[in-house]
């Protein structure tokens, strides 16, 4: 993610970070202590976002952030894994459960410069491969519009 905020940014790109403890309780932590788990254990290695990371939030759910319910209403699946569920129910730890829920951590969010959500990547999705929609969009962004 910080590499194509890096790439990106100056272009129009801005990558935002929502930790959630809804699956497996991978975010077991504070919200401060989840960004010193980025730097010292992982990826570790003085890793910083060079992107906004938000507050712990839920992603599916009645309590889920309204962004969430959103983004999941507007594309009910990952383009790459259009049969995506979590694969193991005794992991689900929240309700309702719909078939559009985000089935695990780093699904991810393409939203075009206009605010439409352009397409959802599974977990399985290499990030880095996101950078081919990520500039066709940004092609039709005016270069006036980031001055």
């Amino acid at each position: 993610l910080n590499e194509l905020q890096r790439r990106f940014g100056p272009r129009g790109l801005q990558v935002l970070g929502f930790p959630c403890n809804q699956f497996g309780h991978q975010e077991n932590a504070t919200n401060e202590e989840i960004l010193r788990s980025l730097e010292h254990v992982r990826p570790g290695n003085g890793y910083k976002p060079n992107f906004p990371v938000f507050e712990k939030c839920e992603v599916n759910g009645k309590d889920a952030h309204p962004l969430f319910t959103f983004l999941k209403e507007a594309l009910p699946f990952p383009h790459d894994d259009p049969s995506a569920l979590m694969t193991n129910p005794q992991y689900i730890i929240w309700s309702p459960v719909r078939r559009n829920d985000i089935s695990w951590n780093f699904e991810k969010f393409l939203i075009a410069p206009d605010g439409v959500p352009f397409k959802r990547y599974s977990r399985h999705f290499e990030t880095i491969k996101i950078q081919d929609d990520i500039e066709l969009l940004l092609q039709k962004v005016p270069k006036e519009a980031l001055q």
